[in-house]
This record gives structure tokens, sequence and C-alpha cells, in this order.
């Protein structure tokens, strides 16, 4: 009979439902939402898997002893009993973190260093030696959670946080996190059914993340490796198959369409996309929204995540964020809106109703992920092609810059810009990631 035990995936606060539902897809039993986190029941299999094909997890943890403590030595006491040789051996290296909502400890660093203590002291006990201890590079990393006087301790099976899927090479300004990212489109109901665009997309995280929920990718392809790689009950053959299992891969007729103003953010997610392996499957272009004109759709979707300006007063931001609706009012019916932002007096001047709204929280910063929708009447026609940003029709003037346009633009765009009127299908080559990777030799 295979073994079941309970996992724990974390999360962002406001994104444990989505979690929950990704986890009961996949198969996860007797399923448990918690803040910031979701439980479950599953074997070796499940565990693999979670951190393979889940979007929004952070990562992966399973409890391995539980106990009651109220002072600091009773802790590391009752932390001595367990048999630590069972889950590691004495040249790992390994690392502790710690999380406490308790009256009876103060200090989370200090639970963490006596959980420390008590492994070492344990194995220099046995063997003479102590393991090494690497805060920054662990084999072996534990998690220690304690509510009130119940301490639980937990094996990290995923190493390093699961958002960072492994195809970033570049970035411009503080992108958005990927699990974040995946997490707002599924929360959206975005599932390929329709065309998807960000017109701000900045290094591309939003649009990659659509491809790969469109196409049935999943994020962990392209990780090097997990943490439980490094556990003593290992099973590769296990994981390989977990990796060459193409079955929830699919076909998507629609568009992926990304734009940003920014020379440098479009050149940073143009690398992105291309270590993703999405070349022919992303639509991205130098354009500023304000010139961007969107297919025709009768259930499209937006999401982005508008600049918010540090440098900029309050009343720069809410004219732009003006602008922003009314550009969308214009251009985008049809299409369901979706903006993130921190910024609650921008997402006030918006000057639209929200037809849904949501909290999500990452640490003690506060999003608002709204929903407009653009369903006006009839969609209107669309011209044949949109025009780039210095494109000067014949015959024409050229649109005046909008006050967005000033703020966020880096720099003129340059006659010989070799990304001008480009799309990523232009001469690039279209390999995904080696699904066969024997890692370990």
């Amino acid at each position: 009979m295979v073994e079941k035990f309970e996992i724990v995936a974390k999360t962002f606060e406001g994104l444990e439902d989505v979690l929950a539902d990704e986890l009961k897809f996949i198969g996860a039993e007797d399923v448990k939402v918690a803040s910031k986190s979701v439980s479950f029941m599953g074997d070796k299999e499940m565990l693999y898997k979670s951190n393979f094909r889940l979007r929004t997890a952070l990562r992966i943890l399973k409890p391995i002893y539980t106990f009651n403590a109220r002072t600091v030595d009773e802790f590391y006491g009752q932390a001595k009993k367990f048999d630590w040789t069972s889950v590691m051996e004495l040249n790992h290296k390994f690392a502790v973190d710690s999380v406490v909502d308790s009256e009876h400890f103060v200090h989370s660093r200090y639970v963490a260093l006596k959980l420390k203590d008590a492994i070492a002291d344990q194995f220099r006990d046995k063997f003479g030696k102590r393991p090494f201890i690497d805060p920054k590079n662990p084999q072996i990393q534990f998690h220690v959670s304690v509510v009130g006087d119940l301490c639980t301790i937990m094996l990290d099976s995923s190493g390093e946080p699961l958002h960072r899927r492994g195809y970033r090479e570049s970035q411009e300004g503080s992108p958005i996190n990927e699990s974040l990212a995946a997490g707002l489109i599924l929360r959206s109901g975005w599932n390929g059914s329709s065309d998807f665009v960000d017109p701000m997309c900045g290094s591309g995280t939003l649009i990659i993340e659509a491809a790969l929920i469109a196409y049935g990718i999943p994020p962990g392809v392209f990780r090097q490796s997990f943490g439980f790689e490094n556990w003593l009950d290992f099973d590769d053959d296990l994981l390989q198959s977990i990796y060459n299992d193409d079955s929830m891969e699919r076909e998507f007729s629609h568009s992926i369409i990304g734009r940003d103003i920014s020379r440098r953010a479009v050149e940073s997610a143009m690398q992105n996309i291309k270590s993703a392996g999405l070349q022919k499957k992303i639509d991205i272009q130098i354009a500023s929204i304000f010139d961007f004109v969107p297919p025709t759709s009768n259930d499209g979707i937006v999401i982005t995540n508008p600049p918010y300006g540090e440098r900029l007063s309050k009343e720069q931001i809410e004219a732009f964020y003006t602008q922003l609706s009314d550009n969308f009012k214009q251009k985008y019916n049809g299409y369901n809106v979706w903006l993130i932002s921190s910024n609650m007096d921008a997402l006030r001047s918006f000057g639209l109703r929200p037809s849904q709204k949501f909290f999500i929280a990452n640490g003690a910063v506060e999003y608002k992920f709204l929903q407009f929708s653009m369903f006006t009447g009839a969609p209107k026609e669309r011209p044949a092609r949109e025009k780039s940003f210095n494109e000067k029709p014949f015959g024409e003037k050229p649109r005046e810059k909008s006050f967005g346009d000033k703020l966020f633009k880096d720099k003129p765009f340059k006659k010989d810009n070799p990304f001008k009127g480009k799309s990523l299908e232009d001469g690039v080559d279209d390999s995904m990631p080696k699904k066969i990777i024997k890692r370990k030799q």
C-alpha cells in the first residue's frame, strides 16, 4: 500500500482557494484551506507533482514532527528527541527558518537557533561531529511553525522558492512575482479560451505565465533542482516520469500579446520569453498603450500591472490612471480588463466601477485586483494593423504624446531600433527546454 502523508503548500494571502483548486485538479486528497497555505494528503508522487505543476504555490512542506513546548529549554529538549538521522546525513548542509505566533516565544530567530542546536548536538553525540549549517545554499531545509505552544517541524521539499521558475534571465524595474502573476491569471478565470493582452508588460512575467497556462506547460519544467532531490528517499525515476509526462499540454488557437513603451523592458521580456522557449507563442512589440489597438474580441482579457512611478507626484499618477480608463473605454470594447496595483489612490482615479475586486497580500504590501468589464455595445471595427509608436502614416499628423507617454517612456526610439515593429516570430528558434533531464549521475 502506498504511504500517504500530510503536505502543506504555502501561497499568497488571498490566493488560497486558487491553490486549492489547482491541488484538486492534480489529484490531491483531503484539501483544506488555511491562511496563506493549503494542506492536503498525498504520497511521494503527489509531493513531486505539487512542486512541478503548481503555479501559485511558493513552497511545498512535509510535516515530520509535532510537539508541545512553552519554553525555549522545553523546545530544545523535545526537538532533540526526534531521530534527525532519519531525514539527513552528517555530510548534509542544513538550514532552519521559522514562523512564530506565540506568547511563549518572543523571537522567531531564537526558535530557529534552538532547532539548529538540537539537530547539531544530536549528530555530535552520535558521531562526534556536527553537520555544517549553510543558510544560503542548504541541502536540507527545515521550517518551524509555532502557534501557541504547538510546534511543527517540516521539511522544505522545494528548496529555492517555486516562484523562481528558472526562465527569468533579465528584468526591468521590480517585476511581479511569477507565482503571483499566475495566481492573478487563474483568479480572473482565464483558461486559454480567448485572447490575452498585457499592454504594459514590462519584463514579460504575465504574458509568459499566461502562455504556460494556455499551452499546459508545467512551471517546474525550467527548474534545475528541487529540495527533495537531496532527501534520503529521493526517487529519481519517479521524478523523470513526472518530467516526461506531457499529458497536460494542449493546443492554443488565440493570441497572447504584450506591449510596452520602454525599449529596455521589451528587450528584457524578449530575453525571458526566449529562455522559456515561447518565442512563437507570444506576440511582443514596442508600443505605447495609447497607440496600441487590440484585436477585436467579445471575450478577450487584459491583465496588467500599471507603472506606479515612485518618484512621481500623486497628481501625475492620478492623471495617468485617468488617461488609462479613457483608453480602455475607447479601444477595449468586448474585453474584461483586470488591474493589479498597491496604489489605492491611483485606482480611485481610474474612474470606472469594478465588477469584481479581490485583495491579495504579499508580506506587508496589500494589492487590489480589480475587474472592469468593457461591454458597452457591439465591438467597433479595428484597423487592419496597429501603428507603432514612431510611425507617421502618409497624410496624417502624428499623435500628440500623452501625459502617460512622457512619464514612462525611457528614451526616444531610434529609427534603427531592431525591435521596432517586430514580433518574436522573426528569425528566432522555437525550442522548448528538454524534458528528459538527467541532472544527477
